[in-house]
């Protein structure tokens, strides 16, 4: 075996961990949790937002779509009159 291939057997070789590893893991974890925690509520609460904002922003679209449609509507229709009219008197 050359110098490789035994300094990567040394380096995947089992290790037993040390007897202090869960206690030492468990308490990173309970330090940094909290701070995941907020880290994430913050994207929840900001993506909930940007829904609603988008949604919102929507529904307005829609609202002033509805609203020149009904403005062209009448526009048409006071023109299609007048059409008729001068159709009337030839």
């Amino acid at each position: 075996m050359d110098w490789l291939e035994e300094e990567l057997k040394q380096a995947l070789a089992r290790k037993e961990p040390a007897a202090d590893f869960d206690r030492r893991v468990r308490r990173r974890m309970v330090h940094t949790a909290p701070r995941w925690l907020a880290a994430a509520a913050a994207v929840i609460v900001l993506a909930g937002g940007a829904g609603v904002y988008r949604h919102r922003q929507g529904e307005m679209a829609k609202e002033q779509l509805l609203q020149a449609m009904r403005i062209t509507g009448e526009k048409l229709s006071v023109v299609q009159e007048h059409m008729q009219s001068m159709g009337d008197r030839q």
